[in-house]
């Protein structure tokens, strides 16, 4: 074990990147810890409707229009069950609807509603201005750095850049 060189925190050498991947690892999980706290507090007024998981399905088809359940279940990487239940819910709760593809009438496809997209819209708001105060506090000339660092993150981990799909504007 050796000392971390930012809280001196001990880091494990095991592995195949030793303390430096170690650090990386520890420094991204604190991270994820903060986004992930903006993300539970963007929907602390929607949480009697809506799950962090409904709310990934609702962002999925604001950002993709509407979508077969097959495809929604491979958007969000779950078996095709799973998001059934989870469509199930939001129809319930008025946020999507189930319609007959005007292209081929035996396909069902699920899309949001005017409540849904709304719902989605006044999340992201709240969860970009909590960002936005975040990135505000961080001294300009760190910025850059951390810049390309997210950006190399999201590559190694394949995630298409914000700017290339409609999901940038959704803050997912």
């Amino acid at each position: 074990m050796q000392e971390n060189r930012r809280g001196g925190r001990p880091t494990s050498d095991s592995g195949s990147g030793g303390a430096e991947e170690d650090e990386f690892v520890t420094a991204l999980l604190t991270a994820s810890r903060a986004l992930v706290g903006v993300s539970a507090r963007s929907l602390a007024d929607v949480e009697e409707t809506v799950t962090i998981a409904q709310f990934r399905v609702l962002v999925v088809l604001a950002a993709h229009g509407q979508t077969t359940l097959v495809q929604l279940a491979g958007r969000l990487g779950v078996n095709a069950s799973t998001a059934q239940r989870q469509v199930d819910r939001l129809v319930r709760e008025g946020l999507v609807d189930r319609r007959e593809n005007a292209s081929d009438r035996r396909e069902v496809v699920i899309v949001t509603t005017g409540s849904g997209a709304a719902l989605v819209d006044a999340v992201t708001a709240r969860r970009r201005e909590a960002i936005a105060r975040i990135v505000r506090d961080l001294p300009g000339a760190d910025r850059p750095a951390l810049i390309a660092a997210l950006e190399a993150f999201a590559a190694a981990a394949d995630e298409p850049a914000a700017g290339t799909d409609q999901a940038y504007r959704l803050g997912w």
